[in-house]
């Protein structure tokens, strides 16, 4: 019997089965943007230069490949949650990304972030249930401060409306977030933990940042996120898409900036980029 479940699983297709190459016969560029969503990358490569490539992967990943303004972008789609993430994101390590910025979706927990606005998180609260299993809870889920700057810059020139800080992330849409499960189901502590983390000032409600973060700066790379408000959940309002397009071209005017500031920072021969080196 293991030899016919053996047989069967050879037959099945690498991204299936856990091995191989994820983007196999794709010629990745170093700059990424990650969609939970993969109609997201439908939107991403509608305003993208022509002739970008997209592709469909098992599991409903979706990928695509092309340029913003002459920059070189892919896109992956990862899913809802951090442990869906974790498969394109260790996938595309050894294609020497250095660069990744997540474009999502979330819930604001402040009155005046209203719905279509972007947030920008800088760091996340590590509710997320997968960077757990890689580094102890102290190690902290911080964005790249390049990646940051580029997001704030982008959605400055694209005169998109944002706040920049701390956003929670969560392995739970219901529970994880203080909202009741079915036939009104919570723990006793639910309301404390939504005031809690809304009292800390904690922006917003999300679900794969912290994984992202965390592990691309376990593993030496530049990381950050973007995500639509499409809930606010001091109001109650909801607008599923609201922003959505948006937070993708405000993304993507990011790595367009990312790789402007990349060229001069190589030209200086320096590390990092700081506002003044661009005037040198």
């Amino acid at each position: 019997m293991s030899k016919i479940i053996e047989d069967e699983r050879k037959k099945l297709p690498a991204s299936d089965v856990g091995d191989g190459d994820f983007y196999d016969g794709i010629t990745v560029n170093s700059k990424v943007l990650m969609p939970g969503c993969p109609d997201r990358v439908k939107i991403m490569v509608s305003q993208w230069d022509e002739d970008a490539q997209y592709w469909m992967r098992e599991r409903g990943y979706a990928i695509a490949c092309g340029k913003y303004h002459g920059a070189p972008i892919t896109a992956v789609s990862h899913g809802i949650g951090g442990g869906s993430l974790e498969n394109p994101f260790m996938a595309i390590l050894p294609h020497n990304v250095d660069a990744l910025i997540r474009v999502g979706s979330t819930g604001s927990l402040r009155e005046d972030i209203k719905i279509g606005d972007l947030i920008i998180n800088d760091s996340n609260v590590r509710l997320d249930g997968t960077s757990n299993m890689y580094v102890r809870d102290e190690y902290p889920s911080a964005a790249s401060f390049e990646i940051t700057m580029a997001l704030v810059q982008a959605c400055e020139t694209l005169g998109f409306r944002y706040f920049v800080g701390t956003g929670c992330t969560t392995c739970s849409f219901f529970a994880g977030q203080g909202r009741p499960g079915y036939k009104g189901y919570s723990r006793s502590d639910r309301e404390d933990f939504f005031n809690d983390i809304k009292n800390a000032g904690v922006l917003n409600f999300e679900m794969e940042g912290a994984t992202l973060l965390t592990l691309a700066r376990l593993f030496g790379v530049r990381a950050g996120m973007i995500s639509a408000v499409v809930a606010n959940r001091i109001t109650g309002e909801w607008a599923e898409h609201s922003g959505e397009e948006n937070a993708c071209l405000a993304a993507a005017e990011a790595i367009r900036i990312l790789t402007e500031w990349d060229t001069i920072k190589n030209k200086s021969g320096k590390r990092y980029f700081y506002p003044s080196l661009s005037e040198e």
